[in-house]
């Protein structure tokens, strides 16, 4: 459908996969120009995503034109379930989620896709999870007219881009310490690494997800990790990601053999550490395969000129040996006075499972996962 929005503001919802195709060059050059995109809402990730994981009849691409030219989009998609629901695209494996918005048409940009955000809320709860702070959904959230929410989200941990030497300097003198030793032990073990180019992306993710499934035998791991789909998204999405700058996979060698692969995905000035694979031969050989990878991508952010490294979503403990800041995402509902209730459901639902975290920590037993 398309609206007119004044002499040279349009907006329109695109609900075939051929149109989402067709978009990636217009859908780059919006990403460019939005200064809070992360690669989460590139065009190779999204629509990779929705190759492996969309459902054909549910996709709704809004679209804000001025002057011809694409200044803000939001990708959304038909939840299934009883309730009527629209969500970002991305899913559970993107850690961040947001819409885009040209910085030099930010206003109009933003009127916009509220409005157009609003004619949709009139039929269904519009539930954004796992906004960073700063996203440009914010300023859509801000100038909301109809029934809001903003929940808490996921907690993700950051530190800053410094070279490997700088970041132990900020440590506790003892862990700094400890951090050399294994910083030396990498050193007599002779252990390498690169960053391959994308011609060989395709094999060292297949090599990564082969190593994953090793390091995780026998333990509990992400499922969807194992699959397929997987695959397939990591491959169409992160190769031409990797051609661009935009993704860096490493190979660290040991004894001319590939023992871990490690997949950091950048945007503007942050690094994310977003999934590795580990060989069971590096904790036979006490190799700290953290502090080693780590290692690496601090050295490349920093002479990158990066700002911050992520480590994404989770607060696993070995993240907080790095004296990380505590960043959290947030979860934005937007409603309209019909779906008003919907949105009441879903702060209802989060509470209900808020507690229910809580009551299982409080019983399980010590020493407990």
């Amino acid at each position: 459908m398309t609206a007119g929005l004044g002499p040279a503001v349009s907006v329109e919802v695109r609900t075939d996969e051929q149109a989402f195709a067709d978009l990636a060059g217009e859908w780059d050059n919006l990403h460019r120009a939005c200064r809070s995109a992360t690669t989460f809402q590139s065009h190779a990730w999204l629509h990779s995503w929705w190759l492996s994981y969309g459902t054909p009849g549910r996709l709704r691409l809004v679209l804000v034109r001025a002057g011809g030219e694409l200044v803000a989009a939001a990708p959304l998609m038909r939840l299934p379930g009883p309730l009527p629901a629209l969500a970002p695209i991305g899913g559970d494996i993107s850690d961040f989620c947001d819409v885009l918005l040209d910085e030099t048409a930010a206003a109009q940009g933003t009127a916009a896709l509220a409005d157009a955000l609003a004619d949709l809320a009139r039929t269904a709860l519009i539930d954004f999870r796992e906004v960073r702070p700063g996203s440009a959904l914010e300023r859509v959230y801000q100038a909301w007219r109809g029934p809001r929410r903003r929940l808490t989200g996921s907690v993700c941990l950051e530190i800053p881009a410094l070279p490997m030497e700088e970041l132990v300097k900020r440590l506790p003198r003892a862990r700094a310490q400890r951090v050399r030793n294994k910083q030396n032990r990498l050193k007599k073990l002779g252990i390498e690494w690169r960053s391959v180019d994308h011609r060989e992306a395709e094999t060292a993710l297949r090599r990564l997800l082969e190593l994953h499934r090793l390091q995780w035998e026998g333990r509990k791991v992400n499922p969807e990790h194992l699959r397929p789909r997987f695959l397939d998204h990591l491959i169409r999405s992160v190769v031409p990601l990797v051609r661009r700058g935009e993704a860096v996979v490493k190979e660290f060698v040991l004894e001319d053999e590939v023992v871990a692969v490690d997949l950091t995905l950048v945007s503007g000035k942050l690094a994310g550490k977003y999934l590795y694979g580990v060989h069971p031969v590096l904790r036979e050989r006490k190799v700290d395969a953290v502090t080693m990878m780590l290692g690496a991508a601090a050295d490349d952010a920093a002479a990158d000129g990066l700002a911050v490294l992520s480590l994404l979503r989770g607060n696993e403990p070995y993240k907080y040996r790095w004296l990380p800041e505590t960043v959290v995402n947030q979860r934005f509902l937007l409603a309209r006075r019909r779906t008003a209730p919907l949105l009441a459901a879903a702060v209802c639902g989060a509470a209900a499972r808020h507690c229910g975290r809580r009551v299982l920590r409080r019983t399980a037993p010590a020493g407990s996962d």
